[in-house]
């Protein structure tokens, strides 16, 4: 792990939240107005949105994804905190970087595994269907981000904590 983290490292960290936010909550909103739209016009008009349920299913990807990379960026993602009960304050600290490597490597292998199963797909969709499996994108887009926070959060040492140590 480096003492610091550099410039260019915040500058990136920074400019990926900044999107993440952006695309998270963009996705929540527009998952918002179609299910009500969908609600709306099967209640009023007896009809309803014919691809309101698969632009639904993968905006509830982006949010849950981009939701999760926001949640470690700011450390406030799901720990199991089992064994902390019985270490000391130093020794966790001492072990968060190697576990946010090991949780790097891990989504790292998961993204392409994603990126496999996405392009498998691709090759035998529907043409007509193709704008689906664009959208599916997200699921190795999102573990590739997720990874790579948690790369960053492993590698170098964020400003806060370098202060303390």
């Amino acid at each position: 792990m480096l003492p610091f983290e550099p410039a260019w490292v915040t500058g990136l960290r920074h400019a990926l939240i900044r999107m993440e936010k952006i695309i998270a909550g963009s996705a929540l909103l527009l998952l918002l107005l179609l299910v009500f739209g969908q609600v709306l016009a099967r209640n009023l008009f007896h009809t309803s949105i014919p691809v309101a349920d698969v632009l639904s299913r993968y905006l509830v990807l982006y949010v849950t994804f981009f939701g999760a990379v926001l949640a470690i960026e700011s450390q406030r993602h799901i720990k199991l905190d089992v064994m902390t009960v019985f270490m000391k304050p130093a020794s966790i600290r001492r072990l968060k970087q190697p576990l946010y490597l090991i949780s790097g490597a891990l989504c790292a292998v998961l993204a392409w595994a994603a990126t496999r199963f996405w392009y498998d797909d691709w090759q035998y969709i529907a043409e007509h269907e193709r704008w689906s499996s664009v959208l599916a994108l997200v699921t190795p887009l999102g573990f590739l981000l997720l990874a790579l926070h948690f790369l960053i959060g492993g590698l170098f040492r964020p400003a806060e904590s370098s202060e303390s140590t």
